[in-house]
């Protein structure tokens, strides 16, 4: 195999992997939000969750993308680990898809394929219709560098390096070590499964070291997902490696199935003779099934031991059971002062939170404590949560028998919802700022961190004020409350100019005096919520107790 030959590999390698990039993003794109709304909404239960992970893995060509965005929702609150096992496990049946495409020899019509996926994307105007050449353009991109990919390898067959390599791959535990890592290198087990294909084909390796080679390969995708978990926090992290732990046992089940059972592969085999490329395609796809099918009913084992390696700490254990409606759950059988009034609990339960945790993002930015940074952050996504699971219900409230003033306070009350999670919203930029002090990345000085302090104190007043109007419906405060919100204006404003005067005299650092007014506007911006959540229900009042 001459250098020329090892050019057209990675050429080829290189091509199928962007061409699947080029068709996953058009997917995407062309499909807009409605994978994520699929699957935030269409999960559950295991089983829908499985057919889901089946359904988008399909879509966008990539496993590790839908696992990198179940990590995602998963660090975001939005599906749980028993959610994201099924999705997971759907994922890697629909990833076989992949091998099956290239099963069929359509190599030939591959530049074709090209041309007309590059004149769709690039003239077409409309958006939606070039998105879709695009993934056209990534179809024909996969199946040239196969094409490219079997064109290079085939004097590998006549290599000896190569030959007295593959030799030693008859061992099966050192052939599937060795597609775990082939795998992880490519980081995608499709590209590594039509390469095999692809060896196979060429006579450079049998169908048996082939399956072995498979085998590996689902360990080895895991990689970027593990990669994506890094950066996530403990939920994200406890879901990659649910991932890993699902695809280990996936591997450790089908080696013992065909040790015991090896008339398995004949039978496989005997679904398509003489055409080994569809036979590791089928491969791939019935051990996928088979070991969905066999693992499916213990998930929740599954889940348990990676909450065993990841232990659930006492602050998730808090966060999951704020993470939960306790007063909106049963509002289609109520009447419907009583439900407005389940509301009003609800969302005063979501002030207090919210609320809470821009005190405690205060706190984190003046004591420079990375814990409550943490904390912060976790908050948060509790906060998002219940603000989406509050407007639902709300919505969910328009279809009872209200009255006037009663919707009036309805939408008020959406209004509130959105009022509190920006707030939350602010104290996260808040902790952003303490992580860049802390880094000494900036510098305020000690008169700007002094009036820092004196605005916090009358934002927090303000805000503490505001919650108590809304929670006791005590409307008469509403003047005091606007005495403090006007305080919080008029003590912000006297700091920037405080800080202009500074800077003018070059006694700031650039990047301090950005955080400095930065963190001023978000205090402000506080109060401004505050009051609105204040005057929310008092459009058109009413006495909403029993």
């Amino acid at each position: 195999m001459s250098i020329y030959d090892v050019f057209i590999l990675l050429g080829g390698v290189g091509l199928f992997l962007y061409g699947m990039t080029i068709m996953s993003t058009g997917l995407k794109n062309a499909c807009g939000e409605n994978l994520r709304v699929l699957l935030e909404n269409s999960t559950k239960n295991k089983f829908t969750s499985v057919l889901v992970g089946i359904l988008v893995t399909i879509f966008i060509q990539s496993s590790s993308a839908t696992d990198v965005m179940v990590i995602g929702f998963v660090t975001s609150s939005l599906m749980t680990l028993t959610q994201a096992i099924g999705v997971i496990m759907g994922a890697n049946i629909g990833t076989t898809i992949t091998a099956q495409i290239t099963a069929f020899n359509i190599g030939a019509y591959a530049p074709f394929i090209l041309f007309i996926g590059a004149i769709i994307s690039l003239f077409v105007k409309h958006k939606t219709i070039r998105h879709v050449g695009s993934v056209i353009l990534g179809f024909g991109m996969l199946f040239e560098g196969i094409t490219l990919m079997k064109s290079a390898i085939a004097p590998l067959s006549e290599t000896p390096a190569f030959i007295n390599l593959v030799s030693n791959l008859e061992h099966p535990i050192i052939t599937v070590l060795f597609g775990i890592i082939f795998t992880a290198i490519l980081q995608s087990s499709s590209s590594a499964t039509v390469i095999f294909q692809a060896f196979a084909v060429q006579g450079i390796i049998s169908y048996r070291i082939a399956v072995y080679l498979i085998i590996g390969a689902a360990i080895g995708a895991v990689t970027p997902n593990l990669l994506a978990g890094l950066t996530a926090n403990r939920a994200g992290r406890r879901c990659s490696v649910l991932n890993l732990l699902f695809n280990t046992l996936r591997a450790l089940l089908i080696l013992v199935l065909i040790t015991l059972v090896p008339q398995i592969l004949t039978w496989i085999q005997a679904l398509s003779p003489g055409d080994v490329a569809r036979q590791i395609a089928n491969t791939h796809t019935i051990f996928a099934i088979v070991a969905v099918l066999a693992l499916l009913p213990f998930s929740e084992k599954i889940v348990k031991l990676s909450e065993v390696l990841i232990p659930v700490t006492p602050e998730e254990t808090k966060a999951q059971e704020e993470q939960r409606l306790i007063y909106l759950t049963q509002t289609d059988r109520i009447p419907a002062a009583l439900a407005i009034r389940q509301a009003h609990l609800e969302i005063t339960r979501l002030g207090h939170i919210a609320m809470d945790n821009l005190y405690l993002a205060i706190d984190c930015f003046f004591s420079l404590d990375d814990e409550k940074k943490e904390q912060v952050k976790a908050t948060e996504l509790t906060v998002d949560y219940l603000t989406h699971a509050i407007v639902e219900k709300l919505v969910e409230l328009r279809s009872l028998d209200l009255s006037g003033r009663q919707m009036s306070q309805l939408y008020g009350m959406i209004q509130a919802v959105d009022d509190l999670e920006r707030i939350s919203d602010h104290a996260e930029n808040i902790v952003e700022y303490e992580e860049m002090l802390k880094e000494g990345r900036a510098k305020i000085s000690e008169i700007g961190l002094a009036e820092l302090k004196k605005l916090s104190e009358v934002t927090t007043k303000s805000l503490h004020t505001c919650l108590s109007i809304f929670e006791k419906e005590t409307f008469d405060r509403l003047p005091e409350a606007r005495a403090l919100e006007q305080l919080v204006d008029d003590t912000r404003d006297a700091n920037i100019e405080g800080h202009v005067k500074r800077l003018m005299k070059d006694r700031c650092d650039p990047q301090g005096g950005i955080i400095f007014t930065d963190m001023s506007s978000d205090l402000e911006r506080c109060s401004d919520h505050a009051i609105n959540v204040a005057t929310a229900m008092h459009v058109h009042p009413v006495t909403l107790h029993a």
